[in-house]
């Protein structure tokens, strides 16, 4: 167990590493953030920042010593220089970030546990292509097997002969055939030292271009009826990660029950609902986790809850935002409102 007054490190500096730095704070514990970009908006409520690239072996090592454990905000941080954290604990480990910077490797591991991802396939050459697009068919979704988000790195193919315009530059790729769903949900849970596991309640999204709009809590019947196996997928995936903190699956529900769209090996942005609308927040129950603590109740604080994301230009409109007493804003501190960054969010509850 790591007390109070510890120091939790902490790689990346965006907003996920900045609400676990201001749960972390809550709990009397030092945040330490390491991230190679100089605008951080994790390290503006830490107690210290390394800024420093990933490679920076001696930067690292710094790090680690400073520190009492390790975690991390996004699942695409360099495994291989990660060997210079040295003794200290790294939690999640570093299995799971294997797993999921891979969305090939990702669903060959969630298909080996019993679970249903859409029908995919390699690409690596125009012929890998064409005998997905022959094997799976048409429409479906030509993606980056590594670094890709909110939408990006991903090429819709609506017929076969899209796919002739596509540009192949020896990047591994992966096809997946589209699904027929209902809704989108996510499972989250928290998995701590001693394999005791706690699951939120779990919210049915809806996405704008690629990016989570909106997350509402308790999803309709039909979504939540396909829940409980979800959770039994995401249980086994945990468990057979040896998995420690906070994990999120995203399922599509469908007439023939869940299918496994992607895991994040972290905090998720469908659960920031939980900081006013859960017992406990995902952001403490993780510093719980990694810390060794007694995890805390996850139950629903409220008779439902709803979450919007603010993007770009939205987070302008706080005044208005703030005008209606039920809203809880939450801005990022982030400089510059771009197209399609996330700027902050707003929860509702419903009491």
């Amino acid at each position: 167990m790591i007390p109070p007054g510890e120091t939790i490190g902490i790689l990346g500096g965006g907003q996920l590493g900045r609400m676990l730095a201001m749960a972390a704070a809550r709990l009397g514990y030092r945040v330490h953030i390491f991230a190679p970009e100089r605008d951080s908006i994790a390290a503006d409520v830490a107690a210290q920042f390394t800024c420093a690239q990933w490679n920076d072996a001696t930067a690292l090592a710094a790090f680690a010593a400073d520190c009492a454990v390790v975690t991390y905000e996004f699942e695409n941080v360099p495994v291989a220089p990660l060997r210079a954290l040295g003794d200290v604990a790294l939690l999640p480990n570093a299995r799971a970030l294997e797993v999921a910077q891979d969305r090939l490797n990702e669903k060959r591991f969630v298909t080996d546990l019993g679970g249903r991802p859409a029908p995919f396939a390699a690409v690596d050459t125009a012929e890998d292509l064409a005998q997905a697009l022959e094997t799976i068919g048409s429409p479906g979704i030509l993606k980056t097997r590594r670094d890709g988000y909110d939408g990006k790195g991903q090429w819709r193919i609506m017929a076969d002969h899209d796919a002739d315009g596509v540009v192949l530059t020896g990047q591994p790729l992966v096809y997946e055939g589209f699904v027929h769903f209902t809704a989108e949900f996510s499972v989250i849970l928290c998995r701590a030292q001693d394999g005791t596991i706690v699951f939120w309640d779990s919210a049915e999204n809806l996405h704008k271009g690629g990016i989570l709009d909106r997350s509402t809590v308790p999803a309709r019947a039909d979504v939540a009826g396909q829940v409980p196996a979800a959770r039994e997928l995401a249980a086994k995936v945990a468990a057979a990660l040896e998995y420690v903190g906070v994990l999120t699956l995203e399922f599509f529900a469908t007439a023939d029950g869940p299918v496994f769209n992607e895991m994040a090996p972290r905090v998720h942005n469908s659960g920031h609902w939980t900081i006013e609308g859960a017992l406990t927040s995902q952001f403490e129950n993780h510093v719980r986790a990694i810390c060794g603590l007694p995890l805390g109740d996850p139950a629903l604080a409220a008779r439902g809850v709803e979450m919007w994301n603010l993007i770009g230009d939205e987070a302008h409109d706080w005044a208005p935002i703030l005008s209606d007493p039920r809203n809880h804003l939450h801005l990022y501190g982030k400089a510059a409102a771009r197209p399609g960054r996330k700027m902050g969010h707003v929860t509702r509850l419903t009491l």
